[in-house]
């Protein structure tokens, strides 16, 4: 039995239509990233851009995008299967390929693992199922409280209906939202966050 204060908040969820990330980030791609069968996501950092990358992990392999362009940097159809999906590793990790081949990759998702949830400038992403199985992120500022008309402060910014939710959080560095689904990667960017303090 869901309390008062539940079922206002399940309302207020289930009324937010889907709408853009507010400034200042800004979808790298005009839609998602189709990817079949998607298992996990995880970040890494580019050895000579310092910009964020993210590593994709599929039951079609490995894959590496830059995450300011969305331009897919590096692919191994055919991964060592002993090292193939996380799970093979206690930390959950996948060995890096083209730019940070050699650097293991933290992969969290159907295996298990977690992103940011916050950043370090105030920025909080929360996962909410009020139509469970049907996940929906919410991107919020100011404390992470869903108060006020969606727009203002929080921000419905994916509703994962057509397929399984696997992952969704920031980079480490901040500047960089992703969400994973069973069959997609969304990603918004921003840029360098300022951290005041």
């Amino acid at each position: 039995m869901l309390t008062e204060y539940q079922r206002t908040l399940r309302e207020r969820y289930l009324a937010a239509p889907v709408m853009s990330a507010p400034a200042p980030w800004r979808p790298v791609l005009d839609r998602r990233t189709p990817v079949g069968g998607l298992l996990g996501i995880g970040f890494a950092v580019h050895p000579r851009g310092g910009h964020d990358l993210v590593m994709v992990v599929s039951g079609d392999g490995h894959g590496l995008f830059d995450a300011v362009t969305g331009e897919k940097i590096a692919r191994d159809r055919d991964p060592d299967p002993d090292t193939s999906t996380p799970d093979a590793h206690p930390d959950l990790t996948c060995p890096g390929l083209g730019p940070i081949t050699g650097v293991p990759v933290r992969i969290a998702g159907l295996f298990g693992g977690g992103l940011h949830r916050t950043t370090p400038d105030g920025w909080t992403l929360d996962v909410v199922s009020p139509e469970w199985p049907h996940d929906r992120v919410i991107l919020s500022t100011g404390g992470g409280f869903h108060s006020g008309p969606a727009g203002e402060t929080w921000w419905h910014v994916l509703h994962s209906h057509y397929s399984e939710l696997r992952a969704a959080g920031f980079s480490p560095s901040g500047r960089t939202l992703a969400v994973a689904t069973s069959s997609d990667l969304t990603l918004w960017t921003r840029p360098e966050p300022r951290c005041d303090g």
